[in-house]
């Protein structure tokens, strides 16, 4: 999951793998990426890039604090979010599903920036009006992502009913998105071959159809006849 919008150009590419390892990465590889004095000098080893992740993620001070740090640093260092997750799953589960996950969704649309880096993909958001539109935003997709992760498993839901929250719309993104992240530590799954999807086909809470914030579509959804034959 989150791969991040391919901007560079093909000769940089095969540089971005490597970097996801952080400060571990070893003196030879930052000499040969031109990364001398634009990282600090310490080599580490996982174990202490868990341990520091770790000590901040109990610094927070509400599981949803910690649902969007665990967020973040997933789409910025997948290795070492699942180092943590693995290693501390009774600690973390709770944070990256239920309970937290429910907050997390009935929040999405306020904390949405702030789970991943501007640009990173985080799975396909299907509006209503976009329907027709589907083969161009699966292929905007495959742009996204880079060759050999291609999705093994999706994860859809369009948000009507959420862990017994009701009717979250386009929120209820979160919901894919912790499903598959268990399914990953328990299963052993690749999760950069892992698609959350939710299908936004609107919303009849009056709360989120009001909230200038939503990042849904602004419309109640249609009723069950219309929705087959879409």
């Amino acid at each position: 999951m989150a791969p991040a919008i391919k901007t560079a150009s093909p000769a940089s590419s095969p540089a971005k793998k490597p970097l996801n390892v952080g400060t571990a990465l070893p003196y030879e590889t930052r000499t040969a990426l031109h990364l001398k004095g634009l990282v600090p000098s310490a080599v580490e080893d996982f174990s202490a890039q868990e341990a520091r992740a770790r000590e901040q993620l109990r610094s927070k001070g509400t599981d949803l604090e910690k649902y969007i740090f665990l967020s973040w640093l997933r789409n910025t260092n997948l290795n070492l979010f699942y180092r943590l997750v693995l290693g501390n799953l009774k600690e973390v589960a709770p944070i990256i599903y239920t309970p937290t996950v429910g907050q997390a969704c009935q929040e999405y649309s306020h904390i949405y920036p702030f789970l991943a880096p501007p640009n990173a993909v985080d799975g396909l958001y299907v509006p209503l009006n976009e329907v027709d539109n589907i083969g161009e935003i699966i292929d905007n997709y495959k742009a996204s992502i880079s060759e050999g992760c291609e999705p093994e498993i999706t994860v859809i839901t369009d948000g009507s009913r959420i862990l017994g929250l009701g009717d979250l719309g386009m929120n209820g993104m979160g919901i894919p998105v912790g499903k598959l992240q268990l399914y990953v530590a328990a299963a052993g799954l690749d999760p950069r071959r892992c698609l959350p999807i939710v299908l936004d086909f609107g919303t009849d809470n009056p709360k989120y159809l009001e909230d200038p914030l939503y990042l849904g579509i602004r419309q109640k959804r249609p009723d069950d006849a219309e929705v087959s034959n879409i």
